[in-house]
This record gives structure tokens, C-alpha cells and sequence, in this order.
């Protein structure tokens, strides 16, 4: 197949062109021909035009290459390279949403022939490819796997908004379902990663090795939240804490905060989902998981005992929120931790305010029901809450917290602590 492709004599597609696909897509166009395909029309145009609907990628980044977009299934006829990068959510039960991943393996076996490769960079769970995706492509098209066709998993790595640690300079994990195939597509993604690749032992060890990544950093993530509440009990600065911690050479230093996304807040829940399948409880799993869904919720609590504690209004209170993506300096929201603060202090009859300059209003108001405004007041608010650390709310001084707070009094709730040691005047609380 590696040699077919580098020959012209085969054909690649990209199923997905979100944060995973569009990246591969434009990389591996600069060496093979390359078709990309989304089953939203209103991306594929944006992407006709160089706009990445994410924000991510430079419109230069189009140019130059052998890649043609289309949301037309009938395009994959001549396709014999798939590469499946399909989002993997969860559900309102927080159980694995395999229709998305489903969907893709029904409309790809439907163009599925002899000789031709399919590999996942989906997040699963450990099994998901084999026993759930290839019977789906065996069903539509009539063909036997390994014996008709190869399938294979290389599990994305992709960090929104991250522009050191890109596709082409991470190690990728590559793998197949026997040894010809582990090594040919090991050989196609050596075309891009220059840093190179590690052939896992099978599918299953590559789809375990990513729900593990995530998984060990939600873990971290929720032992700092729990100090964070002990020390919020205690009245100590978590960050001093991790401060003086961190003087240890070998001390993890992570940070308390709210975990969002689509990686960390959603990949435990396929392993816990599996464990439980096989009869074993995770109970570190599903406790850091508890622990970590709850934050935002236990942030606006305290926000309200704040408010009461300095004699300011709880209903009819006046409160801007900065920020509601996922994380700083990207435009993804999905699964916003600060949508739960948000929805927590309405329950209390605050006026909520959110503003955000790199979430889209539209996909917000859908998803969360909450409308976007940037202009900020001055002498109007009782709180202001830095949830997301943005460039454009990295930089505010006491002084400017003060013009926006009515009667520069109220109180600034700094998620993530950049602003510690910064206010001191005004009343001031992070996690």
C-alpha cells in the first residue's frame, strides 16, 4: 500500500476534518493525493475558501498541496487509504456515543474493496476496532477482514492550541492487524512524523495507550483539586503550595483546574466504561472523574458564599465571565466546565455575562443556551470570574479590575491563579 500511495496508484481520504483530521489531512497532501471529506457542507466550504473552522490552522497552510474537500460519500469510490478521525463523545448517561465512529465505518464500508486499508485515530476504548468498527465495514461491504481488507490504529495526539507539540514532531503510535499491514502504515505515517513512529504490539495495546494518556493526566489533575479544596478549608494558596512542592526534583507538578475538552473530560469514561463490561470496578478512575465533573459547580458555590461573606448581592448581582472555551487560546467549548459555573450562578438569579473572543456565539448559544457578549462595562459588576486564561485576560492590573467592579469593589475570581500576588486590595479567591 506505502508504495502504491507514493506511486499515485492509490488514493488517501481523511474522514473528519475537525481538530485530528484537518491537521493529517493538509500534512499528508504534501505527499500524496489527498481527499478530505466531512458530512457537514458548511465545513467543506469553509475549507474550499482556507478557513479552518476551529481557528487552528493558517490559511497558507491550504496552499501548495494535492487536496481536494468534499461532503459527497460518492468522491470515496476511488478512495484505497482511509483514515478515520470522527469525534468519540459521550453520552447524556456519560456512557461511550459510538455513532459518530459507527456512522463513518457504515459509510466507508460501503465503498470498501479488495487490498484497500482503513485506519482509526478515534479515541476508544481498548477493542473498539475490532470488535465493534470492522463488523460494521464486513456487513456493508461484503468483504473479510485481514483477508480482504486491513485495518489499523494510530491514535491522534493532537493539543488544541498547542504550537510546539504539533503533529509532525510528536512521536505517533502506529499499529495494524497483522505484521504486513503494522508495517506498511507505519511506513505511510513516516512520510509526515518527523519524529517518528512507534509500531505498537497490536491494535488493542495502540487504542489502550491513548485512553491511558489521558486518563493518568485526569487522575493528576483531580488529586490537585482535591488539595485545592483542603486548602481552601485550610485558608492556603494552592499555587503557593505547588510552589514550594515543585523546589523536589521528582514532584509532579500539575495544577487544580476544570477539566474540559474532549480528551481528558471524556476519554476515562470509555476505560471505565470496558473495565465495567469485564466486571471490574475503577473506582480511582470514576472518583477522579466525579471529582473533576464537579468543579465548576463547586467554584460557582463558593463564588456565592464569597459574595454574601463581603456583603455584595447574591440575586441581581451583576457577573462577567472571561471566557467559556474549554481552555486558553482555542475556540473549542466542547464539554465547558465554565458552562457549569455559568449555569450554577443563574440558579441564583445572577445577571451572567460571558464573554469569550475566540468561542463562536452561534455554537455556544446552541450548545449551552448562552449568548456571547465581548463588550466589557465599566463600574457595573460584582464579580468578575477569569475562567479561561486567554491572551486577551492575561494582562488586566487591579486598577483595571477595579474600573469594571461597581464602585471599584467586588470580587475577582481567578480560576487558574495567574493573577495571585497581582490583586491585593480587593477580596480574591482561585482554586
Amino acid at each position: 500500500m506505502y508504495k502504491e500511495l507514493m506511486s499515485g496508484n492509490a488514493n488517501m481520504a481523511v474522514i473528519g476534518l475537525g481538530y485530528v483530521g484537518l491537521p493529517l489531512a493538509l500534512e499528508f497532501a504534501k505527499k500524496f493525493k489527498v481527499l478530505g471529506f466531512d458530512i457537514n457542507p458548511r465545513v467543506i466550504e469553509k475549507l474550499k475558501n482556507k478557513i479552518d473552522p476551529a481557528g487552528e490552522i493558517e490559511p497558507e497552510k491550504f496552499e501548495g498541496i494535492d487536496i481536494e474537500f468534499t461532503s459527497n460519500p460518492d468522491d470515496l469510490k476511488d478512495i484505497n487509504f482511509y483514515i478515520v478521525a470522527v469525534p468519540t463523545p459521550i453520552d447524556e448517561h456519560r456512557q461511550p456515543d459510538l455513532r459518530p465512529l459507527l456512522g463513518a465505518c457504515s459509510l466507508v464500508g460501503k465503498y470498501l474493496k479488495k487490498g484497500d486499508y482503513v485506519v482509526f485515530e478515534s479515541t476508544v476504548y481498548p477493542g473498539c476496532t475490532e470488535e465493534d468498527c470492522v463488523p460494521v465495514m464486513e456487513r456493508e461491504s461484503g468483504l473479510k477482514y485481514i483477508q480482504d481488507f486491513k485495518v489499523g490504529y494510530s491514535p491522534e495526539r493532537i493539543n488544541p492550541g498547542d504550537k510546539v507539540h504539533t503533529l509532525t514532531n510528536v512521536v505517533k503510535i502506529t499499529s495494524g492487524c497483522d505484521s504486513e499491514s503494522s508495517e506498511q502504515i507505519a511506513r505511510v505515517y513516516e512520510e509526515i512524523v518527523e519524529a517518528g513512529i512507534y509500531r505498537a504490539a497490536s491494535i488493542r495495546v495502540a487504542e489502550a495507550a491513548k485512553i491511558v494518556e489521558n486518563t493518568q493526566r485526569d487522575v493528576n489533575i483531580a488529586i490537585m483539586n482535591e488539595f485545592s479544596r483542603i486548602f481552601n478549608y485550610l485558608g492556603i494558596n494552592t499555587y503557593d503550595v505547588i510552589d514550594a512542592a515543585g523546589t523536589k526534583w521528582n514532584f509532579l507538578k500539575f495544577s487544580p483546574g476544570l477539566v474540559g475538552g474532549h480528551c481528558i473530560g471524556v476519554d476515562p469514561y470509555y476505560l471505565i466504561f470496558k473495565a465495567r463490561q469485564y466486571g471490574y470496578e475503577p473506582y480511582l478512575l470514576t472518583a477522579a472523574r466525579a471529582l473533576n465533573d464537579d468543579m465548576g459547580f463547586y467554584a460557582a458555590n463558593n463564588i456565592i458564599k464569597l459574595l454574601a461573606k463581603n456583603d455584595l448581592p447574591i440575586a441581581g448581582a451583576n457577573v462577567l465571565v472571561l471566557g467559556i472555551t474549554f481552555k486558553e487560546n482555542v475556540a473549542d467549548i466542547r464539554n465547558s466546565k465554565v458552562a457549569d459555573i455559568v449555569t450554577e450562578l443563574k440558579d441564583y438569579n445572577i445577571n451572567v455575562q460571558v464573554a469569550d473572543p475566540k468561542a463562536d456565539p452561534e455554537e455556544v448559544l446552541k450548545e449551552y443556551g448562552l449568548s456571547i457578549d465581548n463588550y466589557i462595562h465599566h463600574n457595573h459588576y460584582q464579580a468578575i470570574i477569569v475562567a479561561v486564561n486567554h491572551n486577551e485576560y492575561r494582562n488586566f492590573t487591579e486598577q483595571d479590575f477595579k474600573s469594571m467592579l461597581k464602585d471599584g469593589k467586588g470580587l475577582v475570581i481567578d480560576i487558574k491563579g495567574i493573577y495571585r500576588n497581582k490583586v491585593n486590595s480587593l477580596p480574591y479567591w482561585s482554586l
